[in-house]
């Protein structure tokens, strides 16, 4: 329930790119048919098949006329067919951020005049990443994430805490639940990532051309990969539970162990690049430090709450774990809480950038959510270190019959202190609601089997019984078993949480965009003067973008020598206004012009000039909307 609400609150999954210019311009019109139409992005996106870009006549049918090819860097073109008449015509395009978020939109504009138009903008924009389709997307990746946490993390509380755990049931259910969800989203995800990016139905998920486009990106690359490295831990699981678990010679089993831990340590490690190379940290601020980090995040959370799920399953369901595994895992999961502390304050510096976009944005806000249920997390934690210390000093003061700490998984366990009245009970073999080992449930000389049956069931319910009031009178071990289960509450929330988090823009970009002054004019020109260092993008910002006086911001990415830019009226026979901006930095890169005065609204035309040595230079020229 929690999930369903975290997710179906959660707006169709936004990204770091977003359209920022086209020619023609949305909303103008022009006086002659183009050639082509052009889209800008703020980043690179991937572009799938003819359908990427379609362009629509007033009547509702297609014009382009190919399919959309990058004539420049995040600069897209979709050729149009010849001697188009006059009217207001419909660009639609779908695109897929580097971060693997799908992102959709439409407009207009219009060659001699508008006209009336049978295209719906709001039904061409798309529902790419959003709908019931986007729903199960989105709950095979909580799936993913969930299934990857049980499977390391209950993997690493074998190796690492308590390996006579790999003979209970409850461990190995934890472990074999967490391959098989993994493995089974992963399908899902590979299956519905092609309705997923264009806004299509859950029939479309049978389209081969659409799967072999989506294994061809990034993402379905990633996908994959997933899937091999997961039969690659079919076998690591298969010898953890298998030829681990039989007896052998020590120094046998040191090499199964060291194999195991590092053949599995790495296997996780490539697991967690499948999400870290196709999902927030592969863009934006300093990507090379944000993989890795974001790798050693994922695998800090899996080793927590993995283990933790681990652990209450064990003490719900299994046999009385060791003090020593206890007092291990409590180890491994303060080391695992410092991890994920540093490791978030570098992805929430990265993501967020500051106080405003952290308190403004959905991703900041989603953020904050997280923070609050890993503090109470934190705390419930705190408190189950706190019953876990009462159990090893109860242990320590048991008498006659120590509590012994064994990670054997030979099946010879330790006799543990038990109820007045009640038979002891061991950490050899898990304590279920089957009848127990040994018992003969054969029927009788003269009793009917299903006499037996009745009397083997009752026999079971009062092995259970007994195990039951043997675990609530041992106070200590009853407190963590519950304080556990909370744990493992709050952190099925936190998941969802986290999930949402990742389908969302980060508040960075979404800052960045929001922080534009209100109807301000902003375009991307992508040039070349064809010169060394020549090949880069110019970002224009015109404010207030009213006419009038303005200000006019440049930024380019590479060094220019020198940046000029004039504005035409073609419709008013104004022009051309010739403004000279003088350098903002020591670096080339940001120019201004101030007190520019555009007298008149209406369609302008601005060709803007740049100069990045003595001899190399360009022009290029784009359509704005002066209000």
């Amino acid at each position: 329930m929690a999930l369903a609400g975290v997710l179906a609150d959660a707006r169709p999954a936004a990204a770091h790119a977003s359209l920022t210019g086209t020619t023609p311009a949305e909303g103008s019109v022009v006086d002659r048919a183009p050639q082509e139409v052009t889209l800008t992005f703020s980043e690179s996106v991937g572009l799938s098949g003819a359908d990427a870009i379609r362009v629509l006549d007033p009547g509702g049918d297609r014009v382009d006329d190919g399919a959309p090819a990058e004539t420049a860097p995040r600069t897209y073109a979709v050729p149009l067919t010849p001697g188009l008449p006059d009217g207001t015509y419909t660009v639609a395009w779908q695109a897929v951020s580097a971060d693997s978020h799908p992102i959709a939109g439409a407009f207009t504009f219009s060659i001699g005049a508008p006209s009336q138009t049978r295209v719906s903008l709001a039904d061409e924009a798309g529902n790419a990443g959003g709908g019931p389709v986007g729903f199960a997307y989105d709950l095979g990746r909580y799936a993913g994430y969930g299934g990857f946490v049980l499977l390391v993390g209950g993997a690493a509380f074998v190796l690492a805490c308590w390996r006579g755990g790999a003979s209970v049931e409850p461990v190995r259910r934890v472990v074999v639940t967490g391959w098989v969800t993994l493995t089974g989203s992963t399908l899902v995800l590979l299956l519905l990532r092609h309705p997923y990016v264009t806004g299509g139905s859950f029939a479309d998920a049978l389209d081969l051309g659409g799967l072999g486009a989506v294994v061809a990106s990034r993402t379905g690359t990633a996908l994959v990969c997933r899937l091999l490295l997961l039969a690659i831990a079919a076998l690591f699981v298969a010898v953890l539970f298998g030829a681990f678990t039989q007896p052998g010679e020590q120094h046998d089993r040191r090499d199964v162990l060291l194999g195991l831990a590092v053949g599995g340590g790495l296997v996780a490690t490539a697991l967690a690049a499948t999400w870290a190379l196709s999902e927030h940290a592969s863009t934006g601020l300093q990507t090379g430090v944000a993989i890795p980090v974001d790798v050693v995040h994922l695998l800090a959370v899996a080793a927590w709450l993995g283990g933790l799920a681990t652990l209450a399953a064990v003490l719900r369901h299994g046999p009385p774990v060791p003090r020593g595994a206890l007092t291990r895992f409590s180890r491994v999961a303060l080391g695992s809480v410092l991890v994920l502390v540093g490791t978030g304050v570098y992805q929430s510096w990265r993501q967020v950038g500051s106080f405003s976009a952290l308190t403004s944005t959905g991703y900041g806000r989603l953020l904050i959510a997280k923070v609050l249920l890993v503090a109470v997390l934190v705390g419930i934690a705190s408190a189950s270190r706190r019953w876990v210390g009462r159990v090893a000093d109860a242990g320590d003061r048991g008498a006659g019959t120590p509590e012994a700490d064994t990670d054997a998984p030979e099946g010879v366990g330790a006799v543990l202190p038990a109820e007045a009245g009640t038979a002891p009970v061991t950490d050899a073999a898990p304590a279920t609601d089957a009848a127990p080992t040994g018992t003969d449930t054969a029927a009788p000389e003269g009793v009917s089997p299903e006499r037996a049956a009745q009397l083997a069931r009752q026999r079971a319910a009062m092995a259970t019984a007994r195990r039951r009031r043997a675990q609530e009178a041992d106070v200590p071990r009853s407190a963590l078993r519950r304080s556990v289960l909370t744990e493992a509450g709050v952190a099925v929330v936190l998941l969802a949480v986290t999930t949402a988090l990742t389908g969302t823009e980060p508040a960075r970009t979404e800052a960045a965009t929001a922080a534009a002054p209100a109807g301000s004019v902003t375009l991307t020109v992508p040039f070349d003067t064809r010169g060394p260092g020549g090949q880069g993008t110019a970002d224009i910002q015109v404010d207030p973008g009213r006419s009038g006086e303005n200000t006019v911001h440049i930024y380019t990415d590479v060094d220019t020598e020198e940046i000029g830019v004039a504005f035409t009226l073609p419709a008013r026979d104004l022009g051309p206004i010739s403004v000279t901006p003088e350098p903002a930095d020591g670096t080339g890169r940001h120019w201004t012009a101030t007190g520019v005065q555009l007298p008149l609204p209406g369609e302008w035309e601005i060709d803007l000039t740049v100069r990045t040595s003595d001899i190399d230079q360009v022009t290029e020229q784009r359509t704005f909307t002066l209000n």
